[in-house]
């Protein structure tokens, strides 16, 4: 027998390999010739860079960079050396969860420690990136990100702008000669699910500047700088077009990209599920299974297990799927390619008794045993 496992995390639980270890240990109770290949999974958002290091032979490093109040702070990101791929999330050096609800302010949040990240990372000879962008405490436009990198975004007295959208009211000129000539040679992959445009009713500041700290008064006001900023921008880098689905991600984080990088916005699954090869695994497969902490509604609307399980259909292969919760609306996901999908609490315990590792682990282990018990009972064709 050979089964694929790709599952996403257990937030707060269990990592994905270990979620995936879990099930293959359950799996081999009942057919211990089984070949269970248990593969990393994640959407590119948090825990990705755990997951793809730990399942793919990463090394995770850990730096000192500007956070997004100016202030240091520990950012981890992983390499892939095979590759010389780095994988990274903006949220370590620039999330909302490093700030206080009551310093939350986007004029002032920097994304210069993003810069500072993808800096060290090309200083250890990477040039390809995986960079997931959700949870951004900044809306500057990542005029900070490529300040770290080289570039001059300068007032009228030709001086570096200030960190944060406030610096975006003041500049005058931007400039590329002082960039890092390794960064021509970089190529960035960026997990990004979001389609807002810079600007706009749609655009990242007013969309995503509320819950920033952003007033609606700051909201017109930075709405109007970005706009200036891409017209700026514009002039002297074509690529610059601040009406492209997904420019608006992470304060404008992905209009930088996109404009002044080799960079292309990518479905987060889609990243993961290309990095890890997981075709190549799913393809051999009798039998392959996913998951997530919890299964929903919006399991089966373009979360991991929903990737897994639309690849897995390709090659006409049967999907089940093990989750720490599943409530009633998780029936969409039978639609969305998962044959069948299955809780793993096994008593009434507390969240926290049931989110204990070894707890769910173990539940893990004894349910995929139950679930394989059934087809050896049953004789499904095919399963040996």
């Amino acid at each position: 027998m050979k089964v694929t496992v790709a599952i996403d995390s257990f937030k707060g639980s269990l990592s994905s390999m270990e979620a995936g270890n879990a099930v293959r240990t359950g799996i081999r109770r009942v057919y211990p010739n089984a070949l269970v290949e248990v593969r990393p999974l994640a959407d590119g958002g948090e825990g990705t860079v755990d997951a793809l290091a730990a399942g793919m032979n990463g090394v995770i490093h850990e730096i000192s960079v500007t956070g997004p109040l100016g202030e240091p702070v520990t950012a981890r990101y992983g390499i892939i050396e095979s590759t010389h791929t780095a994988i990274m999330e903006m949220s370590q050096a620039a999330g909302i969860t490093l700030v206080p609800a009551e310093k939350r302010n986007p004029l002032f949040t920097t994304t210069y420690g993003v810069g500072e990240m993808i800096r060290d990372a090309m200083d250890k000879g990477c040039r390809r990136f995986i960079m997931g962008i959700g949870g951004s405490a900044t809306n500057d436009g990542g005029v900070g990100m490529l300040q770290a990198l080289g570039y001059d975004f300068l007032d009228k007295e030709g001086r570096q702008v200030p960190y944060g959208a406030q610096g975006l009211e003041i500049l005058k000129t931007i400039s590329d000669k002082n960039v890092l000539p390794e960064l021509a040679d970089c190529h960035f992959y960026i997990a990004c699910d979001v389609t807002n445009m810079l600007c706009g009713d749609l655009g990242c500041s007013a969309v995503y500047g509320p819950q920033k700290g952003a007033t609606p008064e700051m909201i017109v006001q930075m709405d109007q700088w970005l706009e200036r900023y891409a017209a700026l921008a514009r002039q002297a880098f074509p690529k610059a077009d601040p009406k492209q689905p997904g420019t608006g991600a992470a304060g404008g984080l992905g209009f930088a990209f996109l404009s002044f990088t080799n960079a292309v916005l990518e479905s987060g699954i889609k990243l993961v599920l290309e990095e890890t090869r997981l075709a190549d695994y799913i393809k051999d497969a009798d039998i392959v299974i996913t998951g997530e902490g919890r299964m929903d509604a919006q399991t089966a609307m373009g979360k991991a297990p929903e990737g897994v399980a639309r690849l897995a259909k390709t090659f006409g292969k049967p999907v089940l799927a093990f989750a720490g919760a599943v409530t009633r609306d998780a029936a969409a996901c039978n639609n969305a390619g998962i044959d069948a999908f299955f809780p793993i609490l096994r008593s009434v315990v507390s969240l926290e008794e049931a989110m204990d590792p070894k707890t769910a682990a173990s539940n893990m282990a004894d349910t995929a045993e139950q679930v394989f018990r059934v087809m050896q009972a049953v004789g499904v064709e095919g399963i040996e």
